[in-house]
């Protein structure tokens, strides 16, 4: 996924007082105890990848000043980043998934 591509679309925002840069280290830990094949760093943004096979989730702060969940397409391997997430964190999922750069 890159961050340009008219594709991505977010499905939830992660809700939680504080700064993105103050969680981003929890979150990964937290995540890393349900997902093996993970991408992470923090750099003005926060970004983490998962991903599940051919399928890659991205939790980042690319166009928000939260953590939002996002992928290009629908499906399963969206479904189970958010099921593990709203283990831990206050989780908005939207009705419908909104596009990120359109």
């Amino acid at each position: 996924m890159e961050r340009d591509d008219p594709s991505q679309m977010i499905f939830a925002e992660i809700q939680y007082p504080g700064e993105y840069a103050d969680v981003h280290s929890e979150i990964v830990t937290f995540m890393e105890s349900y997902f093996h094949n993970m991408q992470s760093g923090i750099q003005g943004d926060s970004w983490i990848w998962i991903m599940d096979g051919a399928d890659k989730v991205a939790i980042d702060t690319f166009s928000s000043m939260k953590h939002q969940v996002k992928s290009c397409t629908t499906g399963p391997h969206v479904q189970k980043v958010i099921a593990a997430l709203r283990v831990k964190y206050d989780v908005q999922v939207f009705d419908a998934p909104l596009e990120e750069w359109g």
